[in-house]
């Protein structure tokens, strides 16, 4: 036998050998999947979003099985979802609470003062890499649309470098909050509730420079409040939403009408 049959024979002998023995390991190492976990992720969104605590779906499915992660965690799944994995472990469904997310910055082309021309790379975590942004105010929204290109429900839009949440399409999954450089968007629970649309702690004749629509601290807010819900923190109003009573008067009285009444 010449050299160039040995050299076959010898490499289709070691292929057999190793084939043989990968059918052995895929037989003794096999990993039995979980029924339940394998029902409940077939029942979850695929959104991979991470509101429910967990990396991502396949992560819920398994924490909710091995671990009694909570069954109404899933916010973008909603009731249905938190009812269905509920049937699958054989516990009470309980009800998911609404949420949506809010941009807090009322901030938009015509409101803030520009302090240059941005021409880098349109994004907004570029953008703030660069002496925090284009605007004098660094606190709002950058508005180059980072979290509308994450949002998996196409509920954000830029209007006039500002971004805007359409609460009807908006699911709760918060991949917007998480990818927003100036952390301006926030979950809420949905409903009607009222929510100073500014981040900028510094003092008001600053804002004034910065921002027509920014908070100013004047403290109108918190003289006129009837349920003694907002304080001032620095300059910058804060709602205690345990007290808020949701009548209004903050946003009526609010000099810069960055107090809105939502409906979320």
């Amino acid at each position: 036998m010449d050299t160039f049959a040995i050299a076959i024979v010898s490499v289709t002998a070691i292929g057999f050998l190793c084939a043989v023995i990968l059918a052995v390991a895929s037989k003794v190492m096999k990993v039995t999947a979980d029924e339940k976990v394998e029902r409940i992720r077939a029942a979850l969104p695929g959104v991979n979003c991470g509101a429910c605590g967990c990396s991502g779906c396949d992560k819920y499915a398994e924490a909710l099985v091995h671990e009694g992660a909570k069954a109404n965690a899933c916010i973008p799944g909603g009731n249905a979802v938190s009812e269905a994995i509920s049937a699958i472990l054989g516990i009470k469904a309980e009800s998911v609470a609404p949420i949506g997310a809010v941009v807090h910055c009322r901030g938009d082309g015509n409101a803030r003062r520009r302090k240059m021309e941005y021409t880098g790379i349109e994004t907004c975590i570029a953008e703030k890499q660069l002496f925090g942004g284009q605007y004098a105010c660094t606190f709002g929204c950058l508005g180059y649309g980072d979290c509308a290109a994450v949002c998996p429900e196409g509920a954000i839009c830029i209007e006039n470098g500002l971004a805007r949440i359409d609460s009807r399409k908006c699911m709760g999954c918060g991949m917007c909050e998480k990818v927003c450089p100036n952390k301006v968007i926030y979950l809420e629970e949905k409903s009607s509730t009222a929510a100073v649309l500014c981040k900028n702690t510094q003092k008001g004749a600053i804002v004034r420079k910065q921002c027509a629509s920014g908070c100013i601290g004047c403290s109108k807010c918190v003289r006129e409040c009837p349920s003694g819900a907002i304080s001032m923190v620095g300059s910058l109003a804060k709602i205690d939403y345990s007290k808020c009573s949701s009548c209004g008067k903050c946003a009526e009285v609010c000099v810069t009408k960055c107090i809105s009444l939502l409906s979320i």
